[in-house]
């Protein structure tokens, strides 16, 4: 397998097309028919015709799995769905939200029993890997050129090359960022256009936001509800941006231990955050985060583009993004990513079908309600209105920032959750010290077989 590069390019390193073709559903669907009727034997990384001919596609119900609770992109895989279903009456698709805490344990379990869903939400990068043994190569079953379009495509195929299959189709690009009550900074005296770009500066804002009666930050089980506390690897992609993408590697192959004292001085001054009452305490049980912070009981909180729509609704012109200033120097970095999409279950009953959904997910039109349901469309050439999701694109396209891939997709599944989020958890909620933390991250890294953290990802 041919390593992993995690250069500036990694993101979009691709075709730059001012004009997109626009490809009828009807279309893909005869394609789709014909391919199948003819049993098609093309080689894994061939792709699928461009035309051809063939009546309409079988009747069928497929089920569609998610974990988004009720996020945006919740809403977004709703009105995809719908969108469909008019163009293609003869399919009827059940969306089913599972429990996000423990949505790919249900998912595994039900691929070996073969009882699990046609369609299902996937996280991209090492976890579609992860789970590769039950998801369907899309190169046969769904249009190859239009498949390159997306952006990231090669973090959601086997051995990150799509020509040796592709097995995720992004439904967005998403940032790890957080976001902050303008009105709130005001209140406590400081600049709401000028965010803190270090920890220096970042621990001066809480001082005054604290004094001023204003809790700085809230965390809990947030928008996605991953689990029984908060999400940290959020802030872990930003505390790990003191390393290069390039760099991160070493996380994953060991030669930049978790126990590394650089990397332990970040954490130290991460849990300080909590140390020093800028938190709410109960981080490890809150699950109103969204709430308090939308109710402006709290001035910052971290989370993504999946909120974005929701906040803007209810806050308006208060709420604006930051990208976490958790460096010593000013922050350079920016998490923007391709994390998820949908894949087909090798065992669905249904192909023919289900491709036909994810060929219309990768189509423009499909783009457009991506975009209309508040988030950023991963097909090149496709934008967004929304006025947060544009500052966040600037970062990288015109204010030179580095753009990283979410961390936790990059480092081994078994370490990064839910082993590094319990752990990561307990460490900033003070029932476990940094140095034992990071040990234990260290352990679970060592534990797995050699070639799991070798020169190349697996």
């Amino acid at each position: 397998m041919p390593p992993l590069r995690l250069d500036e390019s990694y993101l979009y390193a691709a075709k730059e097309s001012s004009v997109l073709d626009r490809k009828p559903t009807f279309v893909v669907a005869a394609v789709l028919v014909a391919m199948l009727a003819a049993c098609t034997s093309t080689p894994a990384g061939a792709t699928a015709p461009a035309g051809g001919s063939g009546g309409a596609l079988a009747p069928a119900t497929l089920t569609l799995w998610h974990n988004y609770g009720t996020e945006a992109n919740a809403t977004a895989t709703a009105n995809l769905v719908k969108a469909f279903e008019a163009l293609h009456p003869e399919i009827k698709i059940n969306i089913v939200s599972q429990p996000a805490d423990n949505y790919f344990d249900l998912l595994q379990a039900a691929a070996i029993s073969k009882t699990g869903p046609d369609l299902a939400t996937m996280w991209t990068g090492l976890f579609a890997l992860k789970y590769k043994s039950y998801l369907q190569p899309l190169n046969n079953l769904v249009p190859m050129a239009d498949l390159l379009k997306l952006k990231g495509i090669e973090y959601s195929s086997i051995d990150f090359n799509p020509d040796k299959g592709v097995l995720v189709v992004p439904l967005e690009v998403q940032f790890y960022n957080g976001f902050y009550n303008k009105a709130l900074f005001q209140k406590a005296g400081l600049d709401p256009n000028n965010f803190p770009k270090t920890w220096d500066e970042l621990f001066a804002a809480c001082q005054k936001l604290k004094a001023a009666g204003i809790l700085p930050f809230v965390y809990g089980t947030g928008g996605q509800a991953l689990g029984g506390g908060f999400y940290p690897w959020y802030d872990v992609s930003y505390l790990m941006m003191k390393w290069s993408p390039q760099d991160w590697k070493k996380l994953y192959d060991g030669q930049l231990p978790w126990t590394d004292p650089a990397v332990a001085a970040q954490f130290e001054k991460w849990v300080s955050l909590y140390k020093q009452g800028y938190t709410n305490q109960d981080v490890l049980s809150n699950s109103d985060s969204i709430a308090q912070f939308e109710a402006g009981k709290a001035a910052m909180t971290m989370e993504g583009t999946w909120q974005i729509a929701e906040f803007q609704q209810k806050m308006g012109d208060n709420v604006d993004v930051f990208i976490p200033p958790f460096s010593d120097t000013p922050i350079h970095g920016v998490v923007e990513y391709s994390g998820d999409g949908f894949a087909m279950t090798s065992y669905s009953q249904h192909k023919p079908q289900a491709a036909a959904f994810l060929a219309y997910l990768a189509s423009d039109a499909a783009q457009k309600i991506v975009a209309d349901s508040g988030l950023i469309p991963a097909k090149e050439g496709f934008s967004t209105n929304s006025r947060m999701a544009q500052e966040l694109l600037s970062y990288a396209a015109t204010k030179g920032y580095t753009r990283y891939p979410m961390i936790d997709n990059v480092i081994q599944p078994e370490v990064s959750d839910p082993v590094g989020t319990k752990i990561l958890n307990a460490m900033f909620a003070g029932s476990m010290s940094v140095q034992d933390a990071l040990n234990n991250l260290q352990q679970a890294l060592m534990q797995l077989p050699p070639d799991r953290r070798s020169t190349e990802y697996k």
